[in-house]
C-alpha cells in the first residue's frame, strides 16, 4: 500500500515523503504531518489507516533539509535527539515542504491535513497559511499555538487536546477557543500528550478512536 517517494520544494528543494494509496476509489488527498520523530514506523501507519479510509496519503519528511530519513523512536535518547533536531526546522521551508505534499496529496482530489504533536502547530500554521492548498485540517496536541494566534485559520479547522498533557495548559486551549469560536476544539478527559500513538507509554485507545472519528467526518464533510 504504502511507497518512498521524493517531492520537490517552490524553492526547488528536493524532499523524501511517504506516500499510500487506497485500493478502491478516492475519496481526496490528505498530507500527514509527522511528530518530532521523523517518518517513522508510526506515522507510516497512520498514512496506511487513512489510505484504507479511502484517502491518498502523503507524509513528507520536513527534516530532509536538516538530517535525511530521519526515523526514531520514543525512548529518552529518542526525545532528545528529536527535540535537537527541530530546534533545527525553519518554518517557512517547513511549511513550504508541506505546500509539496499537499500538491502530490491533491492528485486524489481536495486535500486535508493532520499532524501530531509538533506537527499539531505545523497543522494550525498550513491551516492559516496554504489556504489555496487545503480544504480543512485536524491538528493534535500541537504545542505553541497560542505563540501564533495572530494569525487566522482560512479552512476549517479541529483540534484536539487531552486533559492530562502537563505541556500544553488547558489555560492554551481556552485561549485558542476563546481567539477562534469557529475552530472546533476537543479535550479528551484522561488523555495525556501523545494519546493517539499506540507506540507511546501516553497511547489512549479511546481517545484516539473518538478523535479519529471526528477527523475523519471532517474529511468527509470537505474533502469526500
Amino acid at each position: 500500500m504504502g511507497e518512498d517517494i521524493r517531492l520537490t520544494a517552490a524553492d526547488g528543494f528536493e524532499l523524501g515523503a511517504y506516500r499510500a494509496r487506497p485500493d478502491g476509489a478516492v475519496k481526496g488527498g490528505v498530507v500527514v504531518v509527522q511528530e518530532i520523530f521523523g517518518i517513522n514506523v508510526h506515522i507510516r501507519s497512520v498514512c496506511d489507516r487513512y489510505a484504507e479510509a479511502g484517502y491518498l496519503a502523503v507524509a513528507p519528511a520536513i527534516y530532509d533539509r536538516i538530517e535525511p530519513d530521519v526515523q526514531i523512536g520514543y525512548e529518552p535518547d529518542d526525545i532528545a535527539r528529536g527535540r535537537d533536531i527541530r530546534a533545527k526546522a525553519d518554518m517557512a521551508n517547513v511549511i513550504a515542504d508541506v505546500a509539496a505534499a499537499a500538491d502530490a496529496a491533491a492528485e486524489g482530489g481536495k486535500v486535508g491535513i493532520v499532524g501530531y504533536c509538533w506537527g499539531g502547530l505545523i497543522v494550525y500554521l498550513a491551516a492559516c497559511r496554504l489556504g489555496d492548498k487545503l480544504a480543512c485540517a485536524s491538528g493534535y496536541y500541537g504545542g505553541g499555538i497560542v505563540s501564533y494566534l495572530d494569525e487566522k485559520p482560512a479552512v476549517p479547522l479541529m483540534l484536539h487536546f487531552g486533559s492530562l498533557d502537563a505541556s500544553i495548559p488547558l489555560s492554551e486551549v481556552e485561549r485558542i477557543d476563546e481567539a477562534y469560536p469557529e475552530v472546533a476544539v476537543h479535550v479528551y478527559g484522561g488523555a495525556d500528550h501523545g494519546f493517539n500513538c499506540d507506540r507511546r507509554s501516553q497511547y489512549n485507545a479511546e481517545a484516539a478512536a473518538q478523535a479519529r472519528e471526528r477527523t475523519l467526518g471532517l474529511f468527509a464533510e470537505h474533502l469526500g
